[in-house]
């Protein structure tokens, strides 16, 4: 946690206008910049061919002395990657309907005022980057980042099985309409996947998690432990064998870590069950994924297309967050 002194400076707002009133967060952000004796903010709408990291760097290349960012997932995402390494802090107003890092840093979902003046005088927190290269089947590369969570396979194509008019209608329940379609017919696939310092595996899976952080809507815990800061992604690799093993997924996460963890009497019942293989966790610095034929994948809840090759690693502390005075935050 860094304390910091902030002197007059201006701010930028990257905001999504299919998920804000922009007229109203417009004014909210001018009206709190003018009360902390800053400029008049700078304001960039994203698009449907620039969701968020091409505006940001233009409201770094303006000069921006701080940023605000609000959207869904998929718009901090894109804001973040851009930021990443910038130096300059963030500022998450939350919007949309999963505020997956808001969530897993434990900000004030709901009181937009508060978020806004930490842009002008707070904290912040360094909190760490994943950082992909995706190797698409033709061998073509691309490289992008993610704050919260990525996958290939079963998870990245429930997320392009979930309808977007239903999601804007019911929020993140509608994945459970998305990984009801993708459950139908879900085979697993043939990967090599290794850490740095660890040996190699080989494994028959339905879907591989390299997560920066582990808490999903409606306080599902898919991977306790899971810090935003420590350097490390935790890795999750599903691997049920028939309908029983994803009743062993569901128990793991739905039960196990979201409900005994939490208590010492359910963590000793953990200790002494049978360990099953339906789910294997890991820890590391990185990740590299190798498939057969190309499977999908998925960066913050947002579809990238199917790869061959996932290479993942950490920026440690590579991007700074803003956090109201006297807030406790997440881990």
């Amino acid at each position: 946690m860094v304390g910091r002194s902030r002197s007059a400076g201006r701010a930028a707002l990257v905001y999504n206008p299919t998920k804000v009133d922009k007229k109203a967060l417009r004014a909210d952000v001018r009206r709190l910049s003018n009360e902390a004796g800053w400029a008049s903010p700078l304001y960039f709408e994203t698009t449907v061919t620039d969701l968020g990291a091409g505006v940001a760097r233009r409201a770094l290349a303006a000069g921006a002395d701080a940023v605000l960012v609000a959207g869904g997932d998929g718009t901090v995402r894109a804001v973040s990657e851009a930021m990443n390494g910038s130096g300059v802090p963030l500022t998450i107003v939350p919007s949309g309907t999963g505020n997956l890092l808001a969530r897993n840093l434990r900000l004030p979902l709901y009181d937009r005022d508060l978020m806004i003046r930490t842009a002008f005088a707070s904290r912040t927190r360094a909190i760490d980057v994943g950082v992909v290269r995706l190797t698409r089947a033709d061998g073509a590369n691309e490289e992008r980042a993610f704050v919260v969570m990525g996958g290939i396979g079963l998870d990245a194509a429930m997320i392009a099985n979930t309808s977007g008019d239903l999601k804007k209608r019911v929020g993140w329940v509608a994945y459970v309409d998305g990984a009801a379609r993708s459950l139908v017919g879900a085979k697993p696939f043939p990967v090599i996947y290794q850490l740095p310092g660890h040996r190699m595996h080989r494994a028959q899976v339905q879907s591989i998690l390299f997560a920066n952080c582990g808490t999903l809507p409606a306080g599902l815990e898919l991977i306790p432990e899971a810090s935003v800061s420590d350097g490390q992604l935790d890795v999750a690799v599903f691997q049920p064998k028939g309908p029983l093993g994803w009743l062993l997924v569901w128990r793991r996460v739905a039960w196990d870590n979201s409900v005994l963890r939490r208590f010492r009497a359910g963590q000793r019942v953990l200790a002494l069950r049978t360990k099953d293989n339906a789910v294997r966790y890991a820890r590391g610095t990185g990740i590299d994924v190798a498939t057969q034929s190309a499977q999908p994948v998925q960066l913050d809840g947002d579809e990238f297309g199917a790869a061959v090759h996932v290479h993942c690693r950490v920026d440690h502390g590579g991007l700074l967050v803003t956090v109201p005075e006297g807030y406790r935050i997440g881990t």
